[in-house]
């Protein structure tokens, strides 16, 4: 994936709002949550700001107070930034333009400026400027920049338009045109996997909290190339490759995007097409960060997006990584794996762990094959779990027993074989 190149480091001071119904740890974990963003999206945090409140402020989210106290911030360390933990209102981000002169963003704002950094396909560029465009299509007027760069070139306009009048027209227009072209790409999407299930390919998924290290898993199990590094979303576009487990079954495993508490609705709905490869999966590998203070939380995460997916029924291997940094007093959930996926022993053990749990969605068969078709010996090898193959002498076949998708699938694979 793309590295931020910029060099300079922007100054940014952080600002949270309790409510009473969030508890101090999960407030807490949400700020640490925001310190790791603004790192990934190449800024430095310089101050953090909190405040409790029975309810946000409808006008300026904070009190008068904390806006002081930020003033007094912003002047002292030459912030540039200031960014808030929640979504703001297009009208709170106006009234708070005025108070400050550093630019002010919001828990959105700054996940899209990552995705945009870490977009790489085609279909991934097209979703985040499309969240981009809709989260700021009613924020125009309180953002006093142009934003005639977004989009490209603009039709002819009426004479007594205005500025703001005409950013809303490009944006209106490039919004509809990357639906169209999303459209089709999700159209391709789908029928692509079609084609795996009708061809009867088993398809697994790895999901997770964003630097689970589902990227490193991924490519230890299919020898790829996969962006990796110690950043939250690392990986934003979906890389499937094929995974040959120890008895020469092949299945499809695919990474994709890292979940994250309080993803907004907007990205949840320009990636649903993205992670449905998740939600069309035979097998979920769910991969915990053993090693986080609050993998508790990233579980509870995953497994609600899960099921806003309706993938929450889909067979799951449970894998906690970084097991060589786990607490001393840390205590696996079961059924679970724990690994170090910088371990080859251990990612053996998983592709274990991994043929285990596909045998049990497959089929039991038994098939009689002629000994000159080496062929279909091949497939069956590759294209199912074959665990016992004899040559009987008197007939001259193969008598084959293993595991398979479907009985129709077997059917498939000797009428390809013939």
């Amino acid at each position: 994936m793309n590295r931020h190149n910029d060099s300079v480091q922007e100054k940014a001071i952080l600002v949270g709002c309790q409510l009473p119904r969030q508890d101090d740890e999960r407030f807490f974990y949400s700020m640490e949550e925001l310190k790791s963003l603004t790192k990934t999206a190449n800024g430095t945090v310089c101050a953090v700001i909190s405040q409790k409140r029975d309810r946000y402020d409808s006008a300026t989210f904070i009190g008068k107070g904390k806006i002081e106290e930020i003033i007094t911030l912003e002047e002292e360390l030459e912030a540039e930034l200031i960014i808030f933990n929640s979504e703001l209102s297009p009208s709170q981000v106006r009234n708070l333009s005025k108070h400050f002169k550093a630019r002010i963003i919001d828990r959105t704002q700054l996940i899209l400026d990552i995705f945009a950094q870490r977009a790489k396909t085609r279909e991934g560029k097209l979703q985040v400027e499309l969240a981009q465009l809709e989260y700021l299509l009613p924020r125009l007027s309180g953002i006093g920049t142009s934003l005639s760069r977004l989009g490209g070139g603009i039709g002819t306009r009426g004479p007594g338009e205005t500025k703001l009048e005409k950013d809303r027209r490009h944006i209106r227009l490039r919004i509809h045109e990357l639906k169209q072209q999303l459209n089709q790409v999700v159209s391709h999407r789908e029928r692509y996997r079609e084609r795996r299930k009708h061809q009867g390919v088993f398809q697994a998924a790895l999901v997770g909290y964003t630097n689970a290290g589902k990227s490193t898993i991924f490519n230890k199990l299919t020898e790829a190339d996969s962006y990796e590094e110690d950043q939250l979303f690392a990986t934003l576009d979906p890389l499937t490759r094929k995974v040959k487990l120890k008895s020469g079954f092949q299945m499809l495993l695919t990474d994709t995007v890292g979940f994250i508490q309080d993803l907004p609705t907007s990205l949840i709905a320009a990636f649903r097409s993205t992670l449905e490869e998740a939600a069309e999966a035979n097998l979920l590998i769910h991969v915990i960060d053993g090693s986080s203070e609050d993998r508790t939380q990233h579980e509870k995460t995953v497994k609600r997006i899960l099921s806003e997916l309706q993938a929450s029924h889909i067979p799951m291997v449970t894998v906690y990584n970084k097991k060589d940094q786990f607490e001393a007093d840390f205590i696996p959930e079961s059924p679970s794996i724990s690994i170090s996926a910088l371990s080859e022993g251990d990612i053996t053990e998983l592709l274990n762990t991994i043929e285990k749990e596909v045998k049990k969605q497959l089929e039991y068969y038994q098939i009689s094959v002629p000994a000159h078709d080496g062929k279909l010996l091949s497939r069956l090898r590759s294209e199912t779990i074959l665990i016992e193959q004899e040559f009987d002498k008197e007939k001259l076949v193969y008598e084959c027993k293993g595991y398979a998708l479907s009985s129709s699938s077997i059917q498939s694979i000797g009428n390809k074989g013939e």
